[in-house]
């Protein structure tokens, strides 16, 4: 069911709607929430507490708003500040993990040796992704790793599409800066 046909029904019945609406989105939630925050734990408690504040957002607005509602970056946007705040909280170091990095088509191709490379290889940048400061983190997974459009990646940081871009462009020169520094210490 495309998101509009989605959106659609949810404007008629959220109740009866808002589990194919959790059906089609759960894995992204996730998948965004674990890559800001590197613990499995926390990213299926994030994304558990998006549905809930999207389910009481939805039965609290009205139906034509919920008709006219981008529902990708409206959800994405709640799971993003769940998961700030849930940084903001807590404040632990952990090393994110590369489940959003993987392609598992990839892996059956690859012999075991290669596999091992290409994960240690995702950990390694999925590592690096976290050490951007915020803003270009938020902006280098909403586009690069979740694969939003720079339109939808704005709506969900609330800014314009060219602060966006800028944000994609800066976050990926830290990091091929960082590539490039360790690269050179390796040689």
């Amino acid at each position: 069911m495309p998101d509009e046909e989605l959106t659609a029904a949810l404007a008629a019945d959220v109740d009866a709607t808002f589990p194919r609406l959790v059906q089609r989105y759960q894995h992204r939630l996730y998948a965004l929430a674990l890559s800001w925050s590197g613990c499995a734990q926390d990213a299926e408690e994030i994304a558990q507490d998006a549905f809930v504040r999207a389910h009481h957002a939805l039965q609290r607005y009205p139906r034509d708003r919920r008709a006219a509602l981008a529902l990708r970056p409206w959800l994405y946007r709640i799971t993003l500040n769940l998961a700030r705040n849930r940084a903001r909280g807590l404040r632990l170091a952990t090393e994110p993990l590369d489940t959003q990095l993987h392609d598992p088509a990839d892996a059956q191709a690859e012999q075991p040796d290669e596999s091992l490379v290409r994960g240690e290889q995702r950990r390694d940048l999925a590592g690096l992704v976290a050490t951007l400061p915020e803003r270009y983190r938020a902006a280098v997974v909403l586009r690069h790793i979740q694969g939003l459009s720079y339109e939808d990646a704005s709506s969900v940081l609330e800014q314009p599409v060219g602060t966006t871009k800028s944000d994609v462009h800066r976050g990926l020169r830290l990091l091929r800066d960082v590539l490039a520094k360790q690269m050179e210490n390796a040689a």
